[in-house]
């Protein structure tokens, strides 16, 4: 059984999750809007990645015997300016949701809660790989400083990325 401070803590996240799966969307929206197919289809499946993530940890906090909490979802920006303020967005986001992650695998730990921690182990190593990526693109992206072309390079190369479920359906 968690403890309630746990149960607290990762209802918090799931919510947080899909927080993340709101604003990506805002940001694909807006990306679409902009004619950026490419980074609308990145933002498209970072919304479905954090959909799952919301999904797994909730279903971890059943299995582990207690009642998720369900907390209001604000709603996210809807505004952005060009490409790059959404990355600077996407990666400032993230280090958010890194710390929350943080903060969750060391009450883990305080607590003694070994299966937890373990459960928490998978969304910090998730982090750096979240937090790697967008820093990739924001990089490419000041590279690119106002060169169209290379803009429409990035955009397809981004309109290759496809959701894979990294918590596959039990069998």
């Amino acid at each position: 059984m968690l403890s309630g401070n746990l149960a607290k803590a990762l209802s918090n996240q799931f919510n947080a999750e899909y927080y993340s799966a709101y604003l990506y969307l805002a940001m694909s929206s807006a990306a679409d809007a902009m004619g950026l197919k490419g980074v609308a289809n990145w933002l498209f499946v970072q919304a479905q990645e954090e959909m799952a993530h919301g999904t797994h940890i909730f279903e971890y906090i059943l299995e582990r015997g207690a009642a998720p909490d369900f907390n209001d979802i604000i709603t996210p920006p809807a505004v952005f300016s060009d490409a790059g303020r959404i990355f600077e967005m996407v990666l400032e986001h993230e280090q958010k949701v890194t710390a929350s992650i943080n903060n969750i695998a060391t009450l883990a730990m305080q607590e003694s809660d070994h299966a937890c921690y373990q459960f928490m182990m998978w969304y910090v190593n998730e982090q750096v790989e979240e937090e790697s990526n967008a820093t990739e693109i924001l990089n490419k992206l000041k590279l690119i400083s106002g060169n169209n072309g290379l803009l429409m390079n990035l955009d397809a190369e981004l309109s290759t990325r496809v959701f894979v479920n990294p918590f596959p359906a039990k069998a």
